[in-house]
């Protein structure tokens, strides 16, 4: 079978696909932030920390 897209059909295609993958991009940038984040070392926490104790 032979499917006919007109140019407004592609290009809503085209589209959705884009919008897909930037928000995927997003989504797993958010994501791995939250799960990467209690490895990490929060230094402007610790630099307040250590010019109160002065």
């Amino acid at each position: 079978m032979l499917a006919y897209l007109d140019a407004a059909s592609g290009s809503l295609i085209v589209q959705a696909i884009v919008a897909g993958a930037a928000g995927a991009a997003v989504f797993f940038k958010l994501g791995w932030r939250r799960i990467t984040s209690p490895f990490r070392r929060n230094t402007a926490t610790a630099e307040v920390g250590e010019r109160d104790e002065r």
